[in-house]
C-alpha cells in the first residue's frame, strides 16, 4: 500500500485526535435512543468496523435492557469471529529503570523506594526457563525508557527468548512493551523477528497527558507517542498494539479516541492494530494521585463490549491488572487475550511464592493465580485456551492477516490450532484435574465440527501430540 511518509518522517506528525470533535459527539449522545442503537447492533453483523459516531451513540446506552442487548450482540460477535478461544501470554519485565517522571507509575524516575534492576543475560535465561517450566509459549518483553534500553539490546533480549528451550518448553512468539522507537529503531527490533510491538498512548487528550507527564521527559512529547505506530509502519513493523491507561481521564473520550486511532492506522495503511489493551489505573509505588476519572466495573463492562463491535477484527486484551471476579464477568464480552501466572518483579518468575512488593512492579497485580488454576477456570467456563503462534511464524499478519479475517477464518485456523496447543500443555504441564478438564473441552469441540478432511486431520495432530510430537500446526 503507497502512503507518503513526510509528515511523519520530518518530525510533524499527524494529529488524528479531532478534539472537538469527539467532544461534540460526547454532548450530542447525552440520551440513549434505542431506535438508533438497534440499527448499529444489526449493522455490527456486518463485521465492519464503526465510525466515531456509531461508537457516540452507544457510549449513550443506559438502560438496562439496552445494555443488555449490548452485551449480548458483544458476546455473539465475539464467538462468530473469535470462537471460544481465549489467547494466553506472560509479561516478562526485562528493565525499569526509567528516565520519565509518569506521576502514575511505580517506575518513574522520582518514585521513592523503588527498587531499580536490568536481568543480566543470565538471569533472562532463568526466567524463561522459569516461564517455560510452567508452560508459557507468548510473551511479552517489557522495558522502562532508558538509554540502556536500545533497540540492539531489546533485540538481544528477543533472540535470546526464541534460542532459549528447556524439554518440550520453547517461546515461539515474543511481544514488546517498550518506548517509542524511531523507523531505523523499529527495522531493528523487528530483525529479531519479534510479534506485536505495543505503545499505549496512556491519554488522547492533550491537557491531561501533560499534566501527568511532564513536558522535559521525552514522554511529554505527546505527538512523537501519538505517531509511534506510524513509524513502526516505516520501519517494517505492521503488527501493533494500542491502548489507553483507563482512569487518568474521561472513559468516554479514551474510547472514542481508540476507535480515532484505529481508523487513522486503516485508513493510512490498510491495517488495523492487532490488540488493543484496556487496562485500569491501579496503586502504584510511592503514587498518591486524586483520580475523578476512575472508571467503575459498570461502565468498564460496558466500553469493552462496545470496542468489541466497534473494532471486530482486533483482539482485545485484559490484564492481570483487574480481579479474578471482574475477569469472570467481562471475558464473554469481548475479550480475546489474556495474560496469566504474571509477575512484575524484575526477576519474579524465580520468586514465584514471594508476596506482591509494590517497591519492585509497576502497579499492583489484581488476578495473582497461576497459570494452571486460570487454565482451569478458563476450561470450565468452555473456553479453549490458547498458545497458538501460527499466524505469525507462517505470514498472516498486516494484510494478508486482515484478508484471513473473514468468517470462515476461526473454523479453519484459530481454533484447531487452539486445540493443539491446548494439549501440548495438558500432556507437559497441566495437573491431572486439568488435563481431564482440558481434553474434555477439546472432546466437545470436536463433536461440534462436521465431518471434513479438516477434522480428521486434526485428530491425526492430537494423536501425534499424544506420542511425543510437537509444534503442529495449521
Amino acid at each position: 500500500m503507497k502512503f507518503d511518509h513526510t509528515d511523519i518522517s520530518n518530525g510533524h506528525g499527524i494529529d488524528f485526535i479531532d478534539e472537538p470533535l469527539i467532544n461534540s459527539l460526547i454532548d450530542e449522545n447525552i440520551e440513549e435512543d434505542p431506535v438508533l442503537c438497534r440499527e448499529i447492533f444489526a449493522k455490527s453483523k456486518s463485521k465492519q468496523p464503526f465510525n466515531l459516531q456509531d461508537t457516540a451513540a452507544l457510549i449513550a446506552i443506559r438502560s438496562e435492557g439496552l445494555l443488555h442487548e449490548l452485551f449480548e450482540t458483544a458476546r455473539e460477535l465475539k464467538r462468530e469471529i473469535y470462537g471460544k478461544r481465549i489467547v494466553l501470554f506472560a509479561p516478562l519485565y526485562v528493565g525499569n529503570h526509567c528516565v520519565n517522571d509518569c506521576k502514575y507509575c511505580g517506575f518513574r524516575r522520582s518514585a521513592k523506594g523503588t527498587v531499580r534492576k536490568t536481568l543480566t543475560k543470565e538471569e533472562l535465561v532463568k526466567e524463561i526457563y522459569n516461564l517455560e517450566d510452567l508452560g508459557h509459549k507468548r510473551l511479552i518483553l517489557v522495558f522502562g525508557e532508558s538509554p540502556k534500553y536500545t533497540p540492539e539490546f531489546i533485540a538481544d533480549c528477543v533472540r535470546i527468548c526464541y534460542s532459549t528451550k528447556k524439554g518440550n518448553g520453547e517461546i515461539r512468539r515474543v511481544n514488546i512493551n517498550a518506548a517509542p522507537l524511531d523507523i531505523e529503531g523499529y527495522r531493528t527490533v523487528k530483525s529479531a523477528g519479534i510479534g506485536t510491538f505495543q505503545v499505549f498512548q496512556e491519554t488522547y487528550h492533550r491537557e491531561t497527558y501533560a499534566r501527568y507527564h511532564p513536558a522535559n521527559d521525552i514522554k511529554g512529547d505527546y505527538m512523537w507517542r501519538l505517531n509511534a505506530m506510524d513509524r513502526a509502519f516505516m520501519g517494517g513493523i505492521d503488527d501493533m498494539g494500542i491502548g489507553v491507561l483507563f482512569g487518568l481521564y474521561d472513559w468516554r473520550f479514551e474510547l472514542l479516541s481508540l476507535v480515532s486511532h484505529s481508523i487513522h492506522l486503516q485508513d493510512r495503511y490498510g491495517v488495523g492494530p492487532h490488540t488493543i489493551s484496556f487496562p485500569r489505573i491501579q496503586p502504584a509505588q510511592d503514587m498518591n494521585l486524586p483520580l475523578p476519572y476512575r472508571v467503575t466495573d459498570e461502565q468498564f463492562k460496558k466500553l469493552v463490549a462496545i470496542l468489541r463491535l466497534a473494532v471486530p477484527y482486533t483482539g482485545l486484551i485484559m490484564t492481570a491488572r483487574e480481579s479474578e471476579e471482574i475477569r469472570d464477568q467481562v471475558m464473554e464480552f469481548g475479550v480475546s487475550q489474556i495474560d496469566a501466572g504474571t509477575r512484575l518483579e524484575i526477576g519474579g518468575y524465580q520468586n514465584r511464592d514471594r508476596e506482591q512488593e509494590l517497591s519492585r512492579e509497576q502497579f499492583r497485580v489484581g488476578d495473582t493465580r497461576n497459570l494452571d488454576d486460570v487454565i482451569h477456570w478458563l476450561l470450565k467456563n468452555e473456553f479453549i485456551p490458547s498458545f497458538c503462534t501460527s499466524c505469525y511464524r507462517v505470514g498472516r499478519t498486516g494484510e494478508h492477516f486482515m484478508e484471513y479475517a473473514i468468517p470462515g477464518f476461526i473454523k479453519k485456523f484459530c481454533t484447531p490450532n487452539a486445540m493443539l496447543t491446548l494439549a501440548e500443555y495438558l500432556e507437559d504441564y497441566a495437573t491431572p484435574e486439568t488435563k481431564e478438564a482440558g481434553y474434555s473441552v477439546i472432546e466437545k469441540n470436536l463433536q461440534s465440527m462436521e465431518e471434513s478432511e479438516q477434522k480428521q486431520k486434526i485428530l491425526s495432530k492430537l494423536e501425534a501430540i499424544k506420542t511425543g510430537k510437537r509444534d503442529l500446526l495449521f
